[in-house]
């Protein structure tokens, strides 16, 4: 039996103007798949309209699903950790997720994130593209194996959708390290992925 339809899709919930209000405002009604019916709403991206970088994570965590904004988790801090480290800012940046609806499994009280399906991340990837036709970043960073299904995998990253296409870990591994000092590896990896996207913008 496959995971969801092969007609999820999103496509008709896209407005016809192609703005970020009016995406936003539009993807807060989408039901391109089935991951809307338990999460608490759409989280969509933030930032500037011609932001030069563009982040793309996997999928909401729990306060992103509670909130509404992205990367405001435990996550969230670690991007912005890094981001600092790196030397960019991420009022500069416009930041989203893959896919825009929270997937998890409940054990309690508490809400345990999953990983998105295939059919998902493909439903959900119209609304990525409508970000990045508004958006047009200098610079594209992949957070993650989900986001780099959205696309493509790999760094760096041959394609058109930006001048500089690139891949890192997803800020959640630094969460999940054995050990401080593993932790602490994975920062300065994190943080020397993103000062080389600093570097190809200031250039």
């Amino acid at each position: 039996m496959s995971e969801a339809p092969t007609a999820a899709d999103a496509t008709p919930y896209l407005p016809a103007r192609r703005s970020l209000s009016a995406l936003r405002a539009a993807a807060a009604n989408c039901r391109g798949c089935d991951l809307h019916e338990r999460a608490t709403q759409t989280v969509f991206g933030e930032g500037l309209r011609r932001a030069r970088l563009m982040l793309v994570g996997e999928i909401p965590g729990d306060q992103e699903d509670r909130t509404g904004r992205v990367f405001v988790g435990p996550a969230g801090r670690e991007l912005d950790r890094a981001l600092e480290a790196a030397g960019l800012a991420r009022d500069d940046a416009y930041v989203t997720n893959a896919v825009k609806h929270f997937k998890f499994e409940q054990r309690g009280k508490r809400r345990i994130h999953q990983k998105p399906s295939r059919w998902e991340v493909r439903a959900c990837n119209p609304w990525l593209r409508a970000e990045l036709e508004v958006v047009r970043p200098r610079a594209l960073v992949l957070l993650g194996a989900t986001a780099g299904q959205a696309e493509s995998r790999g760094r760096p990253i041959d394609s058109d959708l930006a001048e500089l296409v690139t891949a890192s870990a997803h800020p959640s591994t630094i969460l999940r390290a054995r050990d401080d000092d593993a932790r602490s590896a994975m920062r300065a990896a994190l943080a020397a992925d993103l000062r080389t996207v600093a570097e190809f913008l200031s250039a």
